[in-house]
């Protein structure tokens, strides 16, 4: 998964690049086959802001914005909402899945 990170009108240290990185790469685990997801650190008015988007399998696209009092607890809460959107997205999945093995032992 290609990662990119973006800084919009502020500096953003090196650990906190990092710890992104590291944040996104588990979402990564998480997600359905992702492309690659972005990262947009900014401020906004003197508030920083962070979105973090991640582009899965067949277009679909997990997309939240958080602001804190620091970047890094924006990150995490970004993070937590991508975290809770996948979360949502997967049961969806399994439950078609436990369906369609239910039909077929029906079937023999």
């Amino acid at each position: 998964m290609r990662i990119t990170i973006t800084a919009r009108h502020c500096d953003i240290p090196d650990e906190l690049r990092a710890r992104a990185r590291t944040l996104i790469e588990r979402l990564g685990r998480v997600a359905t086959r992702p492309h690659d997801a972005q990262v947009l650190f900014g401020e906004d008015h003197g508030t920083p802001t962070v979105e973090v988007r991640v582009h899965a399998a067949r277009g679909v696209m997990h997309v939240a914005t958080a602001d804190g009092e620091d970047h890094r607890s924006a990150l995490d809460l970004a993070v937590a909402r991508v975290r809770r959107q996948l979360g949502k997205a997967a049961p969806k999945r399994r439950r078609v899945a436990a369906a369609r093995r239910a039909v077929e032992r029906e079937s023999r």
